[in-house]
């Protein structure tokens, strides 16, 4: 029987500013990328995120992204090699001493917005991304775009890669993510996003905006937590998953 993992970036929410609908979205998820506070998430909603991750065990990983808290992370950072490993290490360090001292296990790293899309398209940028996870804990697993140069990467430092396909996002023909700038690049039809999950599982590809066949293999597939239809798009792709017999298990889970 066919298993996939769905993830959600969350604990993104800051002081007064609610990010997403956390409590909703949690019984439909296996994994989630928790903020840890440099793109979103104050030390307040990141430890309230992580303690309904552990009482619904759901699986925990750390979600890094651009000292850039008002672009929300989506906007690239021009940093030294030196201040994006330290950032990193801050980041996922602080986020597995949290995770660890509520009683949960840090299991996996996956990057943030534009850090994450500048990683798929840099090798310099992901190798020090990469390595500075290492030097904080060698069993992590990392994340990242399928299809990408950082499954060669990520292995090549001894680490576990996991490759992950998107929900609510659409593709270029090169298998990269479309620009949030452009029209269209963010899916909100549930029957569209469902599609999207079933065509990647099943067929091994998705289509583009023009019909253009993008080959992907995934082991996780990520929502948008500040996706306002994200609730409506995860029951959806819940009932798609029963009905084609595929079942919904964190991915580190034997």
């Amino acid at each position: 029987m066919k298993q996939i993992d769905i993830n959600c970036d969350m604990g993104e929410s800051y002081g007064n500013f609610i990010v997403g609908n956390d409590v909703a979205i949690f019984p439909h998820i296996t994994s989630t990328n928790i903020a840890c506070g440099m793109h979103a998430g104050d030390p307040y909603h990141i430890q309230k995120t992580i303690e309904m991750a552990i009482a619904q065990g759901v699986q925990i990983g750390a979600h890094p992204g651009y000292p850039d808290l008002q672009g929300f992370g989506r906007r690239v950072i021009p940093m030294t090699t030196e201040e994006l490993s330290a950032c990193i290490k801050y980041q996922v360090a602080a986020l597995k001493g949290m995770v660890e001292s509520a009683g949960g296990q840090l299991k996996y790293v996956k990057p943030h917005g534009a850090l994450y899309n500048e990683m798929a398209k840099n090798e310099k940028e992901a190798s020090t991304v990469v390595k500075a996870i290492k030097s904080i804990d060698p069993t992590l697993m990392i994340m990242g775009l399928a299809g990408s140069h950082m499954k060669e990467i990520v292995e090549a430092e001894g680490m576990t890669f996991i490759a992950e396909s998107f929900t609510d996002r659409r593709y270029e023909a090169d298998g990269k993510l479309m620009s949030r700038a452009k029209e269209n690049s963010v899916i909100h039809n549930a029957e569209e996003a469902v599609n999207q999950v079933l065509s990647v599982v099943n067929n091994g590809f998705t289509e583009t905006l023009n019909g253009e066949k993008v080959e992907l293999k995934a082991h996780s597939f990520c929502i948008h937590g500040d996706n306002p239809q994200a609730v409506e798009i995860l029951q959806a792709i819940k009932s798609g998953l029963e009905e084609n017999g595929i079942t919904q298990k964190a991915f580190s889970t034997p």
